[in-house]
């Protein structure tokens, strides 16, 4: 029995250590589960962070010459492939594809701007791929000779900039001097010095400096450069693989990559608001450099958060501006950003040889008129999306994610095509619902200005059949000057590509001041070649006190 009875306890201990062991097995290789997996975790987060300190592989050194941008797409191949999406599927180049013309869709803008080339040719824009294309082609330039500052937006300019500027300076501007640093007052004394100089000559210019193409296909293709009367194109003309249109360069540091301003005309117009008494509470560097010493211009640049600079490089180009050759080409942002502010710094403004500025004189009444270009960045600047510090690219470059990298999407686009990423981030609702917004907001600014334009045709009628009538222009000087105003207005927000969302009451507010100076200035046209208006002091009146004539009971 005894012998029996140590063989169950021996057996009991066997269990029991069989137990421990496999206890001690099991937490020993918990351990080791739970070891790889926070090794992993901390491996990934640090590739992770690699990642994002690091996004890209730097397979070519870039400097201030790099144009092409085949050659960012070496570093960069996925933001390379969206801002060739601006082009769409394929590059269509030729008459055949160009974009729908304006003055069919809406005829009413041939009397607006009749006696200027805009109502020769006037199309729908297109992605950035075909900015300088469709400049090229267009019969403006073809039929009207143009400004060399015409391409101040459409091309990659800074490198003819500085070479001009560099030579202009009586300093050395080869391709190793130009491709050392930007110089910014090189670039803005080229381009003062190739401002009002002939367009064509400008553009041969822009082909002859330095791109650093490698070679091979050009970014875009090369679609033939014909107008649509190739016969008037200048002999010899270039192919379109020797100038680029807005590339990398011109809003990167080609060393640093960061966001930069290169366009002579926005540094000289940030300059100029930044010194008026005008509120930009979405500019808040500039609300600070006016409590400094203002020893030194604004320079965004230097003093713009990051934030800012993703407005301000779109603020370069889609802006209102002068270009043509009577003077430099000018931002009129002297007294601020509102549509009446920019038309009393046109009006105070001066040609260089003393006369008046004006844009174009009607074809039809003769009246001298300003014309607005495309101010996106000046309505966005009223509206709530500026006020609330929303900047341009977060609506139409907005940030996505690949990876650990938080990208900017470069395919610039109307933010109706990326609602998730560009709308959805701050408003949480669904998509449907922000399309509709957007749609209704658009199609009420449409109406209004169909409303505006249909007051300005019958003001011109009105003022024609005065001057059919014997009124000279001292006589119709007043309302000349209503003319200006209404069709100031008008074409400012049918110029601006947001059909009034980027600031709706603001839009509203031009309209409705636009059909108000149109029906002035068709009421002082009639009343000038109608006979005199009769007395109406005879004509019997019902007095009123309060709000109950005299005499009856007060309505219940």
């Amino acid at each position: 029995m005894p012998e029996i009875k140590q063989t169950k306890q021996n057996r009991l201990i066997d269990r029991v250590m069989q137990r421990k062991f496999l206890l001690l097995l099991g937490v020993v290789g918990a351990a080791a589960v739970g070891t790889l997996i926070v090794t992993f975790t901390l491996v990934t987060m640090f590739e992770h962070r690699q990642d994002t300190r690091s996004p890209y592989l730097r397979i070519v050194d870039l400097d201030e010459t790099s144009v092409d941008p085949v050659l960012w797409g070496m570093n960069w191949p996925q933001h390379f492939d969206q801002y060739k999406q601006t082009a769409g599927d394929e590059f269509y180049g030729g008459s055949s594809a160009m974009p729908q013309s304006k003055l069919d869709e809406s005829p009413w803008l041939k009397r607006l701007y009749a006696g200027y080339a805009f109502s020769i040719d006037y199309r729908e824009a297109r992605g950035h791929a075909y900015m300088l294309y469709d400049q090229v082609v267009t019969e403006r330039v073809h039929q009207r000779p143009q400004a060399g500052a015409c391409l101040h937006c459409h091309a990659s300019t800074s490198v003819l900039y500085r070479k001009v500027g560099l030579e202009a300076m009586g300093l050395p501007a080869e391709p190793e001097d130009l491709a050392r640093e930007f110089n910014m007052p090189a670039v803005m004394k080229g381009f003062d010095v190739l401002s009002r100089r002939p367009y064509h000559e400008v553009l041969e210019m822009l082909t002859q400096v330095p791109d650093g193409t490698p070679g091979g296909q050009p970014t875009f293709g090369t679609p033939p450069v014909g107008g649509f009367d190739p016969d008037r194109m200048p002999q010899g003309h270039f192919a379109m693989s020797d100038a680029h249109p807005v590339s990398c360069i011109d809003c990167h540091d080609p060393k640093t990559m960061q966001v930069r301003i290169t366009r002579p005309g926005f540094m000289h117009g940030m300059a100029a608001p930044a010194l008026s008494d005008d509120p930009l509470p979405h500019m808040p560097s500039v609300e600070q450099w006016r409590r400094g010493s203002r020893r030194e211009a604004y320079d965004p640049n230097k003093l713009a958060t990051r934030q800012e600079m993703r407005s301000f490089v779109c603020g370069q180009c889609h802006v209102e501006y002068y270009c043509a050759t009577s003077d430099t080409l000018t931002f009129p942002w002297g007294h601020g950003l509102k549509v009446e502010q920019m038309e009393k710094h046109w009006e105070e403004h001066v040609f260089p040889d003393g006369t008046p500025f004006y844009d174009y004189l009607h074809g039809e009444t003769g009246a001298p008129l300003f014309k607005a270009q495309h101010p996106e960045f000046e309505l966005w600047s009223q509206g709530v999306h500026a006020r609330a510090g929303v900047s341009c690219s977060d609506c139409h470059m907005p940030y996505e994610r690949s990876g650990a990298m938080k990208l900017t999407n470069h395919n610039v686009r109307s933010p109706m095509e990326n609602i998730n990423n560009a709308c959805q981030t701050c408003h949480n609702v669904p998509e449907q619902e922000l399309r509709e917004r957007v749609k209704t907001i658009q199609n009420r600014t449409t109406v209004l200005m169909e409303r505006a334009a249909v007051a300005m045709t019958e003001m011109l009628d009105a003022i024609m059949e005065a001057k059919a009538g014997g009124a000279t222009d001292e006589d119709l000087a007043e309302v000349f000057v209503l003319q200006r105003k209404s069709m100031w207005r008008l074409d400012f927000i049918s110029s601006e590509n947001s059909k009034g969302f980027h600031a709706d009451q603001e839009a509203a507010r031009i309209l409705g001041e636009s059909i108000d100076y149109s029906r002035r200035a068709q009421a002082m046209a009639l009343r000038w070649r109608a006979p005199e208006a009769p007395s109406t002091e005879d004509l019997p009146t019902v007095p009123v006190l309060g709000v109950t004539p005299r005499g009856e009971a007060p309505i219940d």
